[in-house]
């Protein structure tokens, strides 16, 4: 085939120039998210210029981090804009590649330091990682969180974690851990205006304001509401006692009227 030019492909000549397996072709097709042009007379799945480009925003949407289910709702999404997705695509593309050139330099000056070539400032010993976290948050959970705050208050948080001295970054990692524990005994009570849940929710305040670099009442509330909806944080914080996202929810909007 010459360069440029566009053919039609059985599902087996697509899987290939995709990297993919056949298997996970019909599977977008089971699903919905990657129908094929046609069936031939043969029974074959018969994939055209449509599909071919469809299946590159697809990819795309999943090396960034995208489950199947919300890939399927933005390109079904009258509005979804080819072009304007892969420029997106190459704004967060470029975003990582930012950081691992970081973490590239990062390991390069440790070698060095171990070399005895040079010696390394701590804090560059952590350069990098505080960004993966972020980018890690992002695949998960950015979707949603810039839906429900915006994305002002997040690239706003998203810079203070960058710029946070290791010290207060290590702070807040023992501040989280705390905010577990107490929880977790505030939980045996059943009382989410008891003393020891409104102390595990003053601990999640100071342990989100401390991520965001301000504090708002009425976020911490959203935010508690989303652990209860985002089946994600919800599993998270009911792995050992199915109910806490509940429980938590409640203390911080009890916590958050009083701040009020």
């Amino acid at each position: 085939m010459e360069s440029g030019k566009t053919m039609d492909y059985i599902i087996n000549e697509l899987a290939g120039i995709a990297g993919i397996s056949a298997r996970t072709l019909r599977y977008y097709d089971e699903i919905g998210l990657l129908k094929p042009k046609e069936i031939n007379s043969s029974g074959y799945r018969v994939y055209g210029k449509e599909q071919v480009d469809k299946l590159q925003q697809i990819l795309f949407f999943r090396e960034l981090g995208v489950d199947l289910k919300s890939i399927k709702e933005i390109l079904n999404n009258p509005d979804f804009d080819a072009l304007s997705a892969l420029r997106d695509h190459r704004e967060k593309l470029l975003v990582r590649k930012e950081q691992l050139q970081k973490l590239i330099t990062n390991v390069e000056q440790s070698i060095s330091e171990s070399e005895g070539k040079l010696i390394m400032d701590d804090r560059k010993k952590f350069e990098g990682f505080k960004q993966s976290l972020i980018e890690e948050n992002e695949k998960k959970y950015g979707r949603e969180v810039r839906q429900k705050f915006g994305d002002d208050m997040i690239n706003k948080s998203n810079k203070h974690l960058k710029n946070m001295p290791q010290e207060e970054y290590r702070e807040l990692q023992v501040l989280g851990d705390k905010v577990e524990q107490v929880l977790h005994e505030a939980f045996l009570t059943g009382d989410p205006a008891g003393e020891l849940a409104q102390e595990a929710a003053d601990l999640h305040r100071q342990w989100l304001g401390g991520w965001w670099g301000y504090y708002d009442s009425d976020a911490h509330a959203g935010l508690a509401q989303m652990y209860v909806e985002d089946e994600r944080f919800r599993s998270f914080y009911d792995k050992d006692q199915p109910g806490t996202a509940e429980f938590l929810r409640d203390a911080i909007v009890i916590y958050t009227v009083k701040q009020d």
